[in-house]
C-alpha cells in the first residue's frame, strides 16, 4: 500500500467514525453551553440507535430509498423526548446533573434492549437491509488528489454533519438565540435580571442535545454495524462528551476534536493494514480511542474552562 493508498484509506474512514460524534458532541455544546451538563449522551445515541434500526427494518419495504432519513428523523424526535427525563430532573427538580446524566445512560440501554427483546425476542435485530450508502460527487471526485480523499467515498450524513457544525457556530455566536444560550450559561441571575427565562432556555438547550445525540447514534447504527444490539454503541457517547471538552465547548472546536477521535478509531480497526503502525500489537489499537477519551476527560490534553454555571440549578431570587 503507498503512501497515497493509505491516505486514500484512512481519511475517509476517519470522517465516516467521526459523524456521529460530530452530532452528539455539538448537542453536548447547546446543552452545557446552557449550563447543564449532559453526561447522559451515551444513553441518548444509544436510543437513536435502537430507533433508527427499529424504523429501519420495519418500514423499509414501505418507505424505499427514504427510509435512512425517515429513520433518522424518528432518532432525533425520541432523543429530543427522551431527553426531557434530563431536563425534568436536573431544571425542574434540581436534581445533581451527573446523577441525572448516568441515570439517561443506564435507562437508554435498559429501555432499548428490553424493547429489542420484547419485539424481536432475541438479544439483537437482525441486519438492515437499507444501511447509509456511499456516493462520488461529480466533477470534485476527478480533482487530483483531493478528488479520491474527499469526495469520492462520501456519506450524505458526513455532508450534514459538518453542516450541522457550521450551522451550530452560527446559531451560538451569531444570533440573539445563542446570545441568551451562553447567557444563562454563564450568568443566569444577569440573564433572568434582563428578563430572559433561564429555564426555558435550559430546556431548549437539553432538547436539542437529545435531539442531535438521537441522530448520532441512528447514523452510527445505520452506517457502521447495521443491527442493534447492547455493544453497538459501545462508548460512542462518552467519546463525543470528551470531543465537547477537547474542543473547549465550541462547536468547530467539537468537530476538530470529533475528526481526532474518528483517526484514532480507524487506526484501532484497520491499523493491521496499515504500513508503518501494521506491527502494533492488535490490543493496543483497539484501546486506542478509549485511552484518548480518558485522557481528554481528565484534561490531560488541553486546559478548557467550562461555562460558568455549567452544572448549577438556578433558583430565581438566589444568588
Amino acid at each position: 500500500m503507498s503512501f497515497l493508498e493509505m491516505l486514500y484509506f484512512i481519511i475517509p474512514s476517519a470522517i465516516l467514525y467521526a459523524t456521529p460524534l460530530i452530532f452528539t458532541a455539538i448537542g453536548g455544546v447547546f446543552s452545557e453551553r446552557s449550563g447543564v451538563v449532559n453526561i447522559g449522551l451515551e444513553g441518548l445515541m444509544i436510543i437513536g440507535a435502537f430507533v433508527g434500526i427499529y424504523v429501519n427494518l420495519e418500514y423499509a419495504s414501505q418507505l424505499g430509498a427514504a427510509t435512512i432519513w425517515i429513520a433518522m428523523l424518528a432518532a432525533v424526535v425520541i432523543g429530543g423526548i427522551f431527553s426531557l427525563f434530563h431536563a425534568v430532573a436536573s431544571i425542574s427538580f434540581r436534581a445533581d446533573q451527573t446523577v441525572s446524566g448516568v441515570a439517561i445512560n443506564l435507562l437508554g440501554l435498559a429501555v432499548s434492549v428490553f424493547l429489542v427483546k420484547m419485539i424481536y425476542d432475541k438479544g439483537q435485530t437482525d441486519m438492515i437491509t437499507r444501511p447509509i450508502g456511499r456516493f462520488a460527487i461529480p466533477y470534485l471526485e476527478n480533482i487530483p488528489f483531493f478528488g479520491p480523499l474527499l469526495f469520492r467515498d462520501v456519506y450524505s450524513t458526513s455532508i450534514l454533519a459538518f453542516a450541522v457544525a457550521i450551522g451550530a457556530w452560527f446559531i451560538i455566536y451569531k444570533t440573539p438565540f445563542g446570545l441568551r444560550l451562553r447567557a444563562v450559561g454563564e450568568h443566569p441571575m444577569a440573564a433572568d435580571t434582563m428578563g430572559i427565562n433561564v429555564n426555558k432556555m435550559r430546556y431548549i438547550a437539553v432538547v436539542i442535545s437529545g435531539a442531535l445525540g438521537g441522530l448520532g447514534g441512528a447514523v452510527y447504527a445505520q452506517t457502521i454495524t447495521g443491527d442493534f444490539s447492547h455493544a453497538t454503541i459501545a462508548g460512542q457517547g462518552f467519546m463525543a462528551i470528551a470531543a465537547m471538552i477537547f474542543g473547549k465547548w465550541h462547536p468547530i472546536g467539537a468537530l476538530g476534536a470529533a475528526l481526532f477521535f474518528g483517526l484514532a478509531q480507524t487506526l484501532s480497526i484497520a491499523g493491521s493494514q496499515i504500513p508503518f503502525i501494521e506491527n502494533v500489537p492488535a490490543v493496543y489499537l483497539q484501546i486506542l480511542p478509549y485511552v484518548l477519551t480518558i485522557l481528554a476527560l481528565a484534561g490531560f490534553i488541553g486546559k478548557a474552562n467550562a461555562p460558568k454555571a455549567s452544572g448549577q440549578p438556578y433558583i430565581k431570587g438566589k444568588r
